[in-house]
């Protein structure tokens, strides 16, 4: 795949760029190894400085960014500054919250004793270099969400972003260049995904970090297992959003919109399954699929678009042969279900019905804005529907009653559960998934601490 900017809205080629070479490769590599020796000693406040610092830059950039983001994907412009504005975000929250995350724990003093120690304490390093192999849908959010902790943990970063996001990928390291970091503390790697192999297995290299597809995960978790490498990967998800009849079923369609088409449908936490109990299916489904015509699609340039192209003519085609499938197999398309005529790579917000588990679009992922909804007589099934897949993301439930939130919640297999509202990451929370979504954690102290060498200190009495 060539690494260039195309943009979704008209298929036109942009930019494009050479892939770096061997030589630039083991430039940025002895660059990264020799930043992390004396990086790693920097004190919280300091890079807490430098943090907040891209921060700001950042914020004075947004606009720019923003427009970036949008002609290399086809995000709506407005979804891109709210990327770029939640980046901001977590980078401040780090820099203030750091230092107490990752602060030395002393073990109960009874422990202490018995151990026959006259002192004990676990504290957390750094590890290095850290690979980050991130893709393409939030472009900003996912390299964030990874950077900001590992460089106030005392890491260094290396990003393999992308091939479509290249103008992204640059602005993000020469955004901590320019806010002071040292040189060889974030560097992006312009290679195509052939290269993450020999990278990976370079023993500069401590850590790898995933965000992408199965297969992508499977081939890092792969070699980084051949290497006794760390890893955390976030992968696909087909999320439910279950709906029962306590809830208020309106207040529960409306956000199943935006759940669903958040960033054209191309996020691994959309709401992508929607399980309505049988007493309300009606009236949800109803005003779901009312809500799900009403969008406005179009050029994402343009403000008051809601939903742009899919980012590539190859994920249109993968989402249309999903929906084919479904309808030859009987399912009922209650909207959309038709690619539209004129440029790009554009499909309709689409309601599938009917679905059965024989199925491909009930056991693959579907990126882009395409929802399916089941019938469920009950609690019990409607967790059996949600629990069937390979995926564990994140889950969305919708109820008032105290009793069903606690069983969604011992036995929902997934991540998060969220309840009366839509999955959304926040730096507060960790963010991960189970099952074929992947392992690990980002964000929150769980987040920070995944690139840390956890580390006892014991003192003999």
């Amino acid at each position: 795949m060539p690494i260039a900017t195309v943009n979704p809205a008209n298929g036109e080629t942009l930019k494009t760029y050479e892939a770096m070479g061997e030589e630039e490769i083991e430039r940025r590599l002895q660059l990264a190894e020799a930043t992390f020796r004396t990086y790693r000693t920097t004190s919280f406040a300091e890079r807490a400085r430098l943090l907040d610092r891209a921060a700001e830059l950042l914020d004075e950039a947004q606009q720019d960014i923003a427009r970036v983001m949008t002609t290399e994907i086809g995000k709506p412009v407005k979804q891109a500054r709210a990327e770029a504005a939640k980046c901001a975000k977590a980078m401040r929250w780090y820099a203030e919250h750091a230092e107490s995350l990752l602060a030395d724990e002393e073990p109960a003093a009874y422990d202490v004793k018995d151990s026959g120690a006259s002192r004990a304490l676990v504290r957390y390093r750094p590890l290095g270099p850290v690979l980050a192999v991130m893709p393409w849908n939030f472009p900003l959010w996912q390299v964030i969400r990874f950077a900001a902790p590992a460089l106030m943990a005392g890491n260094v970063g290396l990003l393999k972003h992308a091939s479509n996001v290249p103008q992204t990928a640059l602005f993000l390291e020469d955004l901590f260049h320019q806010a002071g970091f040292p040189e060889g503390c974030f560097q992006t790697l312009l290679v195509g995904s052939g290269a993450i192999d020999e990278i990976l297995r370079d023993e500069r290299v401590k850590a790898a970090t995933l965000t992408g597809s199965e297969p992508a995960g499977r081939a890092v978790a792969s070699t980084a297992g051949d290497m006794v490498k760390k890893t955390v990967l976030e992968l696909g998800g087909s999320d439910p959003y279950i709906v029962m009849p306590s809830a208020d079923i309106d207040r529960a369609a409306e956000i199943a919109v935006t759940a669903r088409v958040q960033n054209n449908g191309q996020s691994c936490i959309a709401a992508k399954r929607f399980i309505v109990h049988t007493d309300v299916y009606d009236r949800f489904a109803e005003r779901f699929v009312e809500g799900m015509k009403a969008l406005k699609v179009g050029d994402p340039l343009e403000e008051d678009t809601e939903v742009g192209p899919l980012s590539s003519e190859q994920g249109r085609a993968d989402l249309e042969e999903l929906v084919d499938d479904a309808t030859r197999s009987g399912a009922s398309v209650l909207c959309g279900g038709q690619r539209p005529d004129g440029p790009g790579w554009y499909y309709p917000p689409t309601v599938i019905a009917d679905v059965t588990r024989e199925m491909r679009i009930h056991r693959e992922e579907t990126f882009g804005p395409v929802a399916t909804l089941y019938r469920a007589d009950g609690l019990d099934e409607a967790v059996l529907i949600a629990n069937d897949s390979l995926f564990g993301l994140s889950s969305n439930v919708w109820t008032r009653d105290e009793a069903e939130v606690d069983r969604f919640v011992r036995d929902l297999e997934a991540g998060g559960v969220y309840v009366n509202g839509m999955t959304a990451s926040h730096p507060a929370f960790p963010f991960g998934g189970v099952k074929r979504s992947g392992y690990g954690r980002e964000l929150s102290g769980h987040g920070i601490r995944e690139f840390c060498n956890i580390t006892t200190v014991w003192h003999g009495a």
